[in-house]
C-alpha cells in the first residue's frame, strides 16, 4: 500500500496523547488503520510545559499505532489548542488599482495579508484569518467575491490569535520524536469537522469540546466559523475537586467520576454509598453518591456558564445570529452522565452528544467512534484533505507545464482543456512551513 495515501493525526492533549492512522476508502470515508494512546505527562491546559516527557509520550503513542497498523509513521498532522488561544473580530478593506478587472485570488490574498499586519501583544501571533462575508463598493453580504467587479473590497474577519512559542514547542516535540510536521490545525476546527454535519453548520451550532485541561468552543453559522474560544477548565478540575472534597487520591477520584459521577445531583438517593479502600491498611472511606454529584455539578455548571458567556458574546441572542441547531458536546468530558440535560437546562438550547462516526467507515471499531477521539479523527480527516489538495495542485502544475511544452499548432481543438482548480492555501499551511523553517534553523 502506498504510504502517501495514509494520514496520521496527533492529538496532544492534557490527559492523553493520541496517534491515529487513517486512509480514505472507496466511499470517501475515513478508515482507521491503527490507534495508539499514551498518558500525557508534559502538557498542562493544552500547553507543553515539559518537552522531554511530551516527546516520550508522543513516541509511545506513535509506536502503539505503528504496531497495530503495521505501517511506519513519518508525517503527522498535529492539533493546537490551549489556554493561550483567543479570537477577535476585525474588518479591513483594500482599494483596487483597476476596477475594470474582476476580483481574483490575488486581491483576497492582499486583503488577508493586510489583516496579518495587525499589532498583537508581545509573543502573540495570528494563527488563522477566516473571512466571514465580503462587501464590494458598499454592497454587503457577499459570500464569494471572486469574479465580480468593484473598486473597494471589504471583509469581516474572524481572527484567531495564539502564542507562537507554544506552537513552536509542540513542533519541537514532534520533530524530536523523529516525526515530520505535515500540518497544523486548530483543535476546535478538527473536532468540528469530525462531529458536525454541513446542515448543522448552516443552521448555526456551537461545538463544545470538553477535554482534560481545556474546553474548546467553535460557533458556526451559515456554514462559516464565527467564533472560537478556549476556556482553561476541563475534566481535570472536576477530578481535582472530587479529590479535595472527598480527601482521596487522584486515581480514585478519576475512577469515581467515570464510574459513578453525574452532573445532576437530584437523581441520586441519599442512601447510595460507595466505599473506597484506604491507603496502606487504613480504614476504607465511604462517600455518598449525592455528595459526589454535588461536587461535580458545581464545577460543571461553572464550565458551562463560561461557555455560554462566549456563545452570548458571539451574539446568539440576536435573531439573525440564532444558533438553530443548538449545542453539540464532544471530547472525553462529554461522557459524563446527565451532562446533556444540565447543558440544556442552563442554556435553554437543544443539545446532543457528538460522535465522530459520520465520516468514519462503517466497519470502524466502536471505541474509535467515542467522543473521546473526535479531535484525532478530525486531524486524520484534515491530513487526508491536505494531501488531496497537494495532489490537485500538482496535477494543475503538470497540466500547465504540458500546455507550455506542447507546440500550439493544432488550432481546431474540440473543447477547451480544463485545468484542475487550485485551492488557495490556508494560513495554517503557511504557519506549518514557518514552524518547520524555525525548527530547522534552531537545530
Amino acid at each position: 500500500m502506498e504510504n502517501n495515501k495514509i494520514s496520521v493525526g496527533l492529538d496532544v492533549g492534557t490527559t492523553k496523547i493520541v496517534a491515529m492512522i487513517g486512509r480514505k476508502n472507496e466511499y470517501g470515508k475515513a478508515e482507521i488503520l491503527g490507534i495508539g494512546r499514551a498518558k500525557s505527562l508534559g502538557v498542562h491546559r493544552g500547553v507543553v510545559n515539559n518537552i522531554t516527557q511530551t516527546i516520550q509520550s508522543i513516541q509511545q503513542a506513535v509506536q502503539e499505532a505503528e504496531a497495530e497498523s503495521g505501517l511506519k509513521i513519518e508525517e503527522v498532522t498535529v492539533g493546537i489548542a490551549g489556554q493561550h488561544i483567543r479570537s477577535l473580530q476585525h474588518s479591513d478593506y483594500i482599494t483596487r488599482p483597476n476596477s475594470e478587472l474582476v476580483i481574483d485570488d490575488e486581491d483576497i490574498d492582499r486583503l488577508i495579508n493586510q489583516v496579518h499586519k495587525l499589532v498583537m501583544l508581545p509573543g502573540e501571533e495570528i494563527i488563522h484569518v477566516l473571512p466571514q462575508e465580503y462587501k464590494i463598493d458598499g454592497q454587503a453580504e457577499i459570500k464569494e467575491p471572486i469574479g465580480m467587479y468593484g473598486g473597494r473590497l471589504e471583509a469581516n474577519f474572524h481572527v484567531v490569535v495564539g502564542q507562537v512559542s507554544s506552537i513552536r514547542n509542540i513542533g519541537r516535540c514532534v520533530k524530536s520524536a523523529g516525526l515530520e510536521l505535515e500540518g497544523i490545525t486548530l483543535e476546535p476546527l478538527a473536532s468540528a469537522n469530525a462531529v458536525l454535519s454541513q446542515e448543522e453548520k448552516e443552521a448555526g451550532v456551537a461545538l463544545i469540546d470538553i477535554g482534560g485541561g481545556t474546553t474548546d468552543l467553535a460557533v458556526f453559522k451559515d456554514g462559516i466559523i464565527r467564533h472560537t474560544a478556549v476556556i482553561p477548565f476541563g475534566g481535570n478540575v472536576i477530578t481535582e475537586d472530587i479529590k479535595e472534597g472527598c480527601s482521596i487520591i487522584e486515581k480514585q477520584a478519576e475512577l469515581l467520576k467515570i464510574k459513578f459521577g453525574s452532573a445532576w445531583p437530584g437523581e441520586n438517593k441519599d442512601n447510595e454509598i460507595v466505599s473506597i479502600p484506604g491507603l496502606r491498611g487504613r480504614e476504607p472511606k465511604e462517600i455518598t453518591l449525592k455528595n459526589l454529584s454535588k461536587i461535580i455539578h458545581a464545577r460543571v455548571v461553572e464550565i458551562v456558564e463560561q461557555v455560554y458567556v462566549e456563545i452570548k458574546n458571539y451574539g446568539h441572542e440576536e435573531q439573525k445570529k440564532k444558533l438553530i441547531a443548538g449545542i453539540v458536546l464532544t471530547g472525553g468530558g462529554a461522557q459524563l452522565k446527565h451532562l446533556k440535560q444540565l447543558v440544556e437546562y442552563i442554556t435553554g438550547m437543544d443539545t446532543r452528544i457528538g460522535f465522530p462516526n459520520e465520516h468514519l467507515a462503517g466497519d470502524s471499531d466502536e471505541e474509535i467512534a467515542s467522543p473521546l477521539y473526535a479531535t484525532a479523527v478530525g486531524l486524520v480527516m484534515d491530513g487526508l484533505k491536505r494531501q488531496e489538495r497537494k495532489r490537485i495542485e500538482k496535477a494543475a502544475e503538470e497540466a500547465a507545464e504540458e500546455i507550455v511544452a506542447s507546440p500550439s499548432t493544432e488550432v481546431e481543438e474540440e473543447e477547451p482543456m480544463l485545468l484542475p482548480k487550485k485551492e488557495r492555501r490556508s494560513f495554517l499551511d503557511k504557519l506549518t512551513e514557518r514552524v518547520k523553517d524555525f525548527l530547522d534553523n534552531a537545530e
